[in-house]
């Protein structure tokens, strides 16, 4: 027994010093290929050591749990420790402290300049929209003056600071190079005409008030900053993906603007003519504004139903109040048209090629189940894309900006085909400006067994199917977004260029497609890749020709081989055929031998 688990000790030893050794081998295998192919070991630089920081006078009190310092996460490293507790400060706190103001700023690509220009135009707003109702209703009180002069204050040192810090700061473009001096940037803006209009607008006309009281048209020239209004909507569309929803509420603003300002004109003119001294003035009755701006819109969208003027100034006053209003509200529709018009052009080009089109296929009379095809084409290609065709949209773009294009969209997918790994990343590149989008609907044939293959496949999204078998209908396998199929067939040359298989697209399937032609215009300017891909392709197609081949002799076999007989069945049977070959064994075994004649 002791020498029975002695061996049995032994032999455990030994096992897993043989796994030992084999795991020492792999290891050693696995960094002689990390030394001997470049491409496997990294590009990236080692980070380079931080600097050591010098130890405490007095080691740190440890917090509750007793983890050691070492061995804290990460994400602990903004506790401060003070006496028996560790208490944790916001991070944000240390970059609000350490945060430098730009030296420059980009007014295109900026957005903190963007929200510096909706603090601005809400300042202007408040002018513009105040103002008037100070002026014209009794709103402005000596209880409450001081609200009014606070906000307005407040306004005033939103222009100053927009002058002093932001508008000196802003980059420009001179003779085609972004100019970030800042002596240069400040010097640009002092010699615009912007600069002109701020210092109009921060006009110190509130000295006035000491002589003539608190009157708020000595505020008016702070309406004057329009420039800043119209620069933040540019900023702004450029920002937003449906810009024509702001342009829309514009818009509308600028005829609620209009009844506003018509409204205030409206109670000054009847407080001129005094308060329900006759029946086409306000009565004084209820809220103030709100009559007077309903008023407003009867006069401005002239439905009527006014009262008569008496006085030669109420007509004076109603005459021009429908000249303007008629002109306005003109103004206002067609700018509105333009808007809606701008906003659905897209939709309205899709409506139109599909009208044409369907009376194209009723003019021809073409079956019903193709029309049926071709409206899904429409229906799915538009609201997948938003777009019948995106080389329209992408040929206005230069050529450098559409190769950034297709970078970010492509280049993942592209750079994964193994016929195209090792290339001149150049060719790549301008393979990629040459990929075509085709949407395909379901059940639609992208190519078949046997025909001459043109173009390669790369599927952007959906899937489709190989088919294959005897009958040519068996799903040998899925492929899906991201998969790239007939890639061999922009190479192959002598007839080797037939498709081996029927591929269908299983629902709707985008694909880019990459023509021959093309590839080989590309490849022209790139004869090292041009045989790095010949060699590749021929490698491929000697790979599949093997597997038909090997595929064949296992179809012509009419009874496949058998497996070979169990060494124990055969002993059995010899032993049988000793005894005379009679029973059942005799007769199985005078089978076998049938049967390998047979195969034979």
């Amino acid at each position: 027994r002791i020498g029975s688990a002695t061996s049995l000790s032994s032999a455990v030893v030994n096992s897993r010093l043989q796994e030992l050794v084999k795991l020492f081998k792999e290891r050693t295998e696995k960094v002689k290929e990390k030394l001997t192919d470049l491409d496997i070991t990294s590009d990236d630089e080692s980070p380079t050591a931080s600097p050591a920081k010098p130890a405490p006078a007095t080691a740190p009190v440890p917090p509750p749990g007793g983890e050691p310092e070492g061995d804290k996460p990460v994400g602990d490293e903004h506790y401060c420790e003070m006496l028996c507790c560790t208490f944790k400060y916001r991070p944000w706190l240390d970059h609000l402290k350490n945060y430098q103001f730009p030296s420059s700023i980009d007014p295109l690509t900026n957005l903190m300049y963007v929200l510096w220009l909706f603090f601005v135009v809400m300042a202007w707003n408040w002018n513009c929209w105040l103002i008037p109702v100070r002026w014209a209703f009794p709103y402005q009180t000596p209880s409450n003056i001081h609200c009014w002069l606070l906000v307005d204050y407040l306004c005033d040192l939103i222009y100053l600071l927009d002058i002093l810090v932001f508008q000196t700061r802003l980059q420009f473009v001179q003779g085609g190079d972004i100019i970030t001096d800042k002596k240069a940037m400040k010097v640009n803006y002092l010699q615009s005409q912007r600069f002109k209009m701020d210092i109009v607008c921060l006009l110190p006309l509130d000295f006035f008030y000491f002589k003539v009281g608190v009157n708020p048209l000595l505020r008016f020239p702070r309406c004057l900053k329009y420039m800043a209004f119209f620069e933040f909507n540019n900023r702004l569309e450029s920002i937003l993906s449906k810009a024509y929803i702001y342009r829309v509420i514009r818009t509308t603003a600028y005829l609620l603007y209009s009844l506003h300002v018509n409204s205030c004109l409206y109670y000054w003119a009847s407080a001129y003519e005094g308060l329900g001294s006759t029946t086409w003035v306000y009565d004084g009755e209820g809220n103030s504004y709100i009559r007077c701006y309903y008023w407003a819109v009867k006069t401005l969208i002239t439905i009527g139903g006014l009262p008569d003027p008496k006085t030669l100034f109420e007509i004076v006053f109603q005459l021009v109040n429908y000249f303007t209003g008629v002109f306005a509200f003109s103004i206002m529709i067609g700018q509105m048209r333009d808007v809606v018009g701008a906003a659905t052009a897209g939709q309205t080009y899709y409506r139109s090629c599909m009208d044409n089109t369907i009376k194209y296929m009723n003019f021809y009379k073409i079956p019903k189940t193709v029309q049926n095809r071709v409206k899904m084409w429409y229906e799915y290609t538009w609201h997948s894309q938003g777009m019948l065709d995106e080389l329209e949209l992408l040929v206005q773009l230069p050529d450098k900006m559409r190769l950034d294009i297709a970078i970010n969209v492509n280049y993942n997918i592209v750079s994964k085909v193994a016929l195209f790994q090792g290339c001149d990343r150049q060719m790549i590149f301008d393979m990629l400006k040459r990929l075509k989008s085709v949407v395909y609907l379901p059940n639609d044939y992208v190519c078949k067994k046997g025909e001459i293959g043109r173009e390669m496949y790369i599927i952007q999204a959906g899937q489709v199917q190989v088919l294959g078998g005897p009958d040519g209908k068996t799903v040998l396998v899925t492929l899906k977004a991201g998969s790239v199929f007939g890639e061999i067939s922009l190479l192959a040359a002598g007839g080797g260029n037939r498709r081996t298989a029927n591929v269908i697209a299983h629902g709707f399937a985008n694909l880019f497609i990459l023509d021959k032609k093309d590839l080989n215009e590309i490849l022209v300017h790139y004869p090292e890749s041009q045989k790095l891909l010949r060699k590749k392709a021929k490698k491929m197609l000697k790979n599949n020709k093997l597997k038909d081949e090997k595929r064949a002799r296992r179809d012509l076999l009419i009874i496949p081989p058998k497996a070979d007989t169990p060494k124990l069945f055969r002993a059995a049977l010899a032993a049988m055929g000793r005894r005379g070959g009679k029973g059942p064994l005799a007769q199985l075994q005078r089978r076998l031998k049938e049967l390998k004649e047979m195969q034979a």
